[in-house]
């Protein structure tokens, strides 16, 4: 505004510069410097009044060109908001990007599966859990492995845990059924802090309960007549296992299960059941 002020200045006193020139030429002395506005009327009255003609003073166009310059200011700044703005909402998308990555998970060596007899004929032979060990992916956020449920060997297994508030949620998949949250139980394999939080360097074992071990009914062996059994129902969380009218694995089914952190990426493993059953099986 400063430049803009004396560039308006510099107009008037232009302006007034090319009075004084006209004066000299009628033979009239300059005023001074206060008597400006006299001397254009006495230059008036002597020359007379201009006859259609038109023109612009000095402090005219200053106007106008501030007038110009502040349109132009506020449209640059709205340009500059704008892209100030949208640089912002980018820095977040990647910051976004970058927190799921660093929160995912990632699977660390085989997938096991156990077999177990849902009835007293080797027709029901199933997969009735699967065990896979899980690690931080790229020594990334922390991810919330509180499970549902706990095993423990004796009874039936596995065992509700009373009022858990687990973040992470595993679902299954096969051609007959879609369970979105089954139970799962979590290990800690190797060294940890003895918390829920999978955090760098730290390894745990996540078994997904398909199938109850009822170690009521057969005391030490899953795969003896009634080593397991079907859920009865959904716990109160809605959580559960397979139904009595649910369709079990068979050899060659292929299922997908799908592990769910609070944030970051999703895990899926997706096997195929072999054309045996054996006790302990390693899904390739």
């Amino acid at each position: 505004m400063v430049i803009l002020t004396a560039f308006a200045v510099a107009l008037c006193q232009a302006g007034d510069r090319v009075t004084v020139a006209a004066m000299r030429k009628t033979n009239l002395a300059p005023p001074h410097e206060g008597g400006i506005q006299e001397t254009r009327i006495m230059l008036t009255l002597s020359l007379g009044a201009p006859r259609h003609e038109k023109g612009i003073t000095g402090l005219e166009t200053a106007i106008i060109l501030i007038a110009f310059v502040v349109v132009a200011s506020v449209f640059a700044f709205t340009v500059l908001s704008t892209g100030i703005f949208a640089s912002e909402r980018s820095k977040e998308t990647v910051f976004a990007g970058l927190e799921e990555a660093k929160s995912s998970i990632e699977p660390r060596g085989s997938v096991i599966a156990y077999k177990g007899r849902v009835d007293a004929t080797s027709a029901t032979d199933t997969v009735y859990k699967v065990s896979f060990v899980v690690s931080n992916a790229v020594s990334g956020e922390p991810v919330d492995l509180t499970a549902p449920y706990t095993a423990g060997g004796t009874g039936s297994d596995p065992d509700i845990v009373a009022s858990a508030e687990y973040k992470t949620v595993i679902s299954y998949t096969d051609k007959n059924q879609y369970l979105s949250d089954v139970p799962w139980t979590v290990a800690w394999v190797g060294n940890n802090n003895s918390d829920s939080l999978l955090e760098a360097g730290e390894k745990a074992e996540v078994t997904v309960w398909l199938l109850r071990r009822d170690f009521v009914a057969q005391a030490t062996d899953p795969t003896a007549n009634n080593g397991i059994d079907y859920y009865a129902s959904a716990d109160v969380n809605g959580a559960r296992g397979m139904l009595s009218t649910d369709t079990i694995i068979g050899t060659n089914d292929q299922f997908t299960i799908e592990v769910k952190p609070e944030s970051g990426a999703v895990l899926t493993v997706q096997r195929t059941a072999p054309s045996r059953l054996d006790t302990i099986m390693d899904l390739k």
